[in-house]
């Protein structure tokens, strides 16, 4: 008669005998899952196999991180460059810009034609008003004009006063442009090409200009600058005609490689060969550990259909799908996708550097985006230790639950970002948009926001001065006192399960009770003997 402790279990209550489970193909394959699920200690152990894996991970931590610094102070010149001169086209081009003013408006006729002449002579006195290297754009040795348009109802008769109106809802657009030669006179505006404004049926005046300039600050960081063309658009919105036109600013900028340079004294030369060679140095430890981590993909594929096949054999049944993913290791496929944008990034960015493209942004999306799943991976590694290991272990048992309950947290926010929106949105600015809802609420959870969310309704009807206390009152009850309480109590009762299973020593699917039903010392490896042999253990190893 077979002892208990050599059957296999199976789920349709058919079991191997003893003779079987003795067998070598039996053994072999037991051996192998054991080594498979083995921590590079215990690999170490077993054969003596040194855990380069591991090394090559926390290498690839390293010099990744220094890699993103390293970029991360280029593109922060970038962007520090590209900001200071949003800033500065606001000063320049802005009749009376203060960057402290909530809006920038104007309000009577007078104002805007004297707002759009003060921007046409700036432009035309650019080079010498601003103390930056600004210049105007040339298309094969033409200056390019700056750009004057209008848009306007087709027809439009609306008297206020009878209550009467009459209106052709298409938009026509005019334009004018300016090529920089001399400054316009105040007057001038209204003879151009006969320019009139008619704000009866005015929606926008918009104002299109390019300017070109060079961040020299690079060179002191032994890199190459870069050439910068600013396209600089100024709207004058009156579609709300509601006496008040708003004024804004917004400039595109797009990075091109310059066309000619000399840095005379400069060592740029030498720092991008080391830059080089630094990222040829991430690229291969990156290619490195990819090909390792597809290779222990591809063995924990072929392992799971070993192990399938003996399933299927002896026990009449398939393999469960949370069985088969105990073989698919998902931080190998979180390795897999960093290092894959770790090599896309670092190949950009060397042709950065090089000047022969200048794409920072997408660049910086990948370097940033792989580090963030190279320090994340770390969690692997924190796992082969006991008391890290129950809070991973804890994180990925929670996960289920926790979509679950969110996916019915997100229905009742989104419900008051709706409701916020259209009840509180004309009298409230923190709702005066669905984003601006979200955001306001999104705060209020956070415990922030939440005394000028009542201070600056400015309605005073009685009714909608209740509704709002209801709906903020609310809100905060729900999400603040029961759906993070709840999210809290999920992980909690989560973790003193799996904490409790632990001491048990309770196997946690039929694959593990498989692999520790004849326990093997690691010394044995690769072929025990009969000696080395354990009797069977409850918990896995």
């Amino acid at each position: 008669m077979s002892e208990p402790g050599l059957l296999v279990n199976c789920s349709s209550g058919s079991s191997v005998t003893k003779e079987s489970l003795e067998s070598q193909a039996l053994l072999e394959l037991r051996r192998k899952l054991k080594y498979f699920f083995m921590s590079p200690c215990e690999k170490y152990r077993a054969r003596g196999r040194k855990p380069w894996k591991l090394t090559l991970q926390i290498l690839k931590i390293a010099i990744i991180t220094i890699q993103l610094i390293s970029f991360g102070l280029s593109n922060e010149m970038m962007v520090t460059f590209t900001e200071e001169n949003l800033v500065t086209f606001k000063h320049l081009f802005l009749k009376d810009f203060k960057e402290k003013d909530g809006v920038h408006a104007v309000y009577t006729k007078r104002q805007v034609h004297d707002h759009i002449n003060y921007t046409i002579n700036r432009y035309m006195t650019l080079q010498n008003v601003t103390v930056g290297n600004h210049a105007f754009e040339k298309v094969h040795g033409v200056f390019t004009p700056l750009s004057l348009c209008q848009e306007f109802y087709r027809h439009g008769n609306i008297s206020p006063g009878d209550e009467t109106f009459d209106i052709d809802p298409h938009v026509q657009k005019e334009c004018v442009y300016i090529y920089p030669m001399k400054p316009i006179q105040n007057k001038g505006l209204m003879s151009l090409n006969n320019f009139t404004l008619d704000f009866r049926r005015l929606l926008s005046v918009n104002i299109l200009l390019k300017v070109k300039a060079i961040n020299l600050q690079t060179v002191r960081h032994d890199e190459l600058p870069d050439c910068y063309n600013f396209s600089i658009t100024i709207d004058f919105d009156n579609r709300a005609q509601s006496g008040q036109i708003k004024i804004s600013l917004r400039s595109d900028v797009e990075i091109n490689v310059c066309k000619d340079w000399n840095v005379s004294g400069s060592n740029a030369d030498s720092h991008f060969l080391v830059i080089v060679a630094f990222d040829s140095l991430v690229i291969m430890s990156c290619f490195l550990s990819l090909m390792l981590c597809i290779r222990s993909v591809s063995s924990g594929v072929q392992l799971m259909t070993e192990y399938s096949s003996f399933v299927s054999t002896h026990c009449g049944r398939s393999l469960s799908w949370s069985e088969s993913m105990e073989f698919i290791n998902v931080w190998y496929l979180l390795i897999i996708i960093s290092d894959t944008l770790t090599v896309s990034g670092s190949v950009l960015k060397i042709c950065i550097h090089s000047k022969e493209l200048t794409n920072y942004k997408v660049c910086s999306i990948l370097l940033g985006t792989a580090t963030v799943l190279v320090w994340i991976g770390v969690l692997r590694y924190l796992g082969f230790f006991q008391k890290y290991n129950i809070l991973i272990l804890t994180l990925r048992a929670a996960l289920p639950s926790v979509i679950r309950f969110s996916f019915c947290a997100v229905l009742i926010y989104l419900s008051y970002c709706f409701c916020g929106w259209i009840v509180l949105g004309p009298h409230h600015e923190n709702f005066r948009t669905f984003n601006m809802a979200a955001y306001c609420l999104f705060s209020m959870i956070n415990g922030d926001a939440i005394y000028s969310t009542f201070t600056k309704l400015r309605e005073r009807n009685w009714v909608l001065w209740f509704f709002s206390r209801i709906y903020v009152y609310s809100f905060i009850s729900i999400f603040t006192y029961m759906v993070l309480s709840l999210f809290i109590a999920i992980i909690t009762n989560t973790y003193h399960t799996i904490k409790q299973q632990q001491q048990d020593g309770v196997v946690f699917s039929e694959l593990q009770a498989f692999i520790s039903e004849r326990r093997i010392k690691p010394t044995s490896y690769p072929h025990p003997t009969e000696e080395q042999e354990e009797k069977p253990d409850s918990a896995p190893n």
